[in-house]
């Protein structure tokens, strides 16, 4: 290489590292000209994911039949055909079988929330979502926060469908209230079940099929709709330790005015076990 041609290369090279620190600096000086944005609070990105999770229901309308049609069939389902075998009336039944109903229709829906976010997950969105300088467990929360309104839809179409059909409150709307909150707040700790296992299973497929191993002894083999004391003594052994009896027991008592006992401290105690066990450990594995 000649002497002139090391020149031009030196002088090309300055001028582009001089062009460099121009735009570097008008870059700055852009950025530097107004006032830098608060980082979002951790309240904040919840929401915000909770949004789009309802976003998501605005464009697929047709996520909303699990909290629509299926609510009402299960109800009118069980209502008609134990009524008269179990009550001898369907009046009667559906005095005791609404609020376990209500709990199993809640509880069975909750396993979409794992099959939504492993949706997410094949998809790769995720992967930006943790990416983001956020509060890391705010892209679950703030799901966990939709879905939770998904829950109260259910809530009130199984609540106005049996009172449709016969279903008279002793306990009176603040009853109602009172059971409907307690079940809507398990079935916010239950979510963080199929949270964790929407990270561990590698479909959606996967996801729902262990869900459904899991839920479906949890709500049959529950009070949701006999007494207990009908049962052989094994399974009586199975529903008094079952979290979703509890919960039921402390549901129907609020909406009926009956007496509840410990159950819905229970039912507080296992709604903070689930989070405390099931939190850290789908963090954990979100993280990695």
């Amino acid at each position: 290489m000649s002497i002139d041609d090391t020149r031009t290369t030196t002088a090309g090279a300055a001028t582009t590292t001089a062009t460099d620190e121009v735009a570097a600096s008008a870059v700055r000086g852009v950025l530097a000209s107004g006032t830098r944005p608060a980082r979002p609070s951790g309240v904040t990105t919840s929401l915000t994911f909770g949004w789009r999770a309802l976003l998501k229901i605005k464009h697929v309308p047709e996520q909303l039949f699990d909290v629509t049609v299926f609510p009402v069939m299960i109800t009118l389902l069980f209502t008609y055909l134990f009524g008269g075998a179990i009550a001898g009336s369907v009046d009667d039944y559906i005095q005791f079988l609404l609020p376990g109903i209500l709990v199993q229709g809640v509880i069975m829906i909750t396993m979409y929330t794992g099959v939504t976010l492993n949706t997410d997950i094949q998809k790769g969105v995720f992967d930006r979502f943790r990416s983001l300088p956020i509060w890391r467990p705010s892209a679950l929360v703030g799901m966990l926060l939709g879905d939770a309104v998904r829950f109260t839809i259910a809530s009130v179409v199984i609540v106005a469908l049996g009172l449709l059909i016969g279903f008279r409150p002793e306990g009176g709307p603040l009853g109602v209230l009172a059971g409907v909150a307690l079940l809507l707040l398990f079935a916010f700790s239950f979510g963080w079940i199929w949270t964790f296992l929407a990270l561990v299973l590698r479909t959606p497929n996967a996801v729902m099929g262990v869900s459904m191993m899991v839920i479906t002894p949890l709500t049959f083999g529950s009070n949701i709709f006999v007494d207990p004391s009908t049962m052989p003594g094994w399974l009586q052994a199975f529903v008094e330790v079952n979290p979703v009896s509890d919960l039921v027991t402390g549901v129907r008592g609020l909406m009926n005015a009956q007496p509840v006992g410990d159950h819905v401290a229970i039912t507080l105690v296992w709604a903070l076990a689930l989070v405390a066990v099931f939190g850290p450990l789908t963090m954990r594995r979100y993280a990695r």
